[in-house]
């Protein structure tokens, strides 16, 4: 994680990729939970799919390997376009301009970082460093 971001900003730029995170997080969440309503007919492909889908929500809304689950998520938005994903009984991806700007928001995610507010700042993030003066000795 310290190699994909250099900082994780706090303040207001880190309270905007929270929100950006839970608008996207909560999205998938419910679009993957819309797959289980009809849960006796799910087939393996449909399954696969639906977990993929809350586990990527469920990982960019508490903000844990934000790159990996942005690129899920990506996955995801750009196949309900193309259609290649059967579509749950509620398809909030119905309209092409919502699954077009849930794309967005996950690739601006996976650019600019998960932010200060997340379980990767909080393993990955900012370090102190002591450096000894010179005139210790080890």
């Amino acid at each position: 994680m310290q190699r994909v971001f250099t900082t994780f900003p706090d303040g207001l730029p880190g309270a905007g990729l929270l929100l950006l995170r839970a608008a996207a997080g909560s999205t998938l969440l419910v679009q993957g939970t819309a797959y289980f309503v009809d849960w006796h007919s799910l087939g393996f492909e449909t399954l696969s799919v639906a977990l993929l889908t809350v586990a990527s929500g469920a990982l960019l809304l508490i903000g844990y390997l934000t790159p990996i689950a942005g690129v899920l998520a990506g996955l995801f938005c750009v196949g309900s376009i193309l259609s290649w994903f059967p579509a749950p009984s509620l398809e909030l991806f119905e309209a092409k301009l919502a699954a077009v700007l849930a794309t967005v928001i996950v690739a601006a995610l996976v650019c600019l970082g998960p932010g200060a507010f997340s379980v990767d700042a909080r393993l990955f993030g900012r370090r102190e460093i002591i450096i000894p003066s010179p005139s210790q000795k080890f």
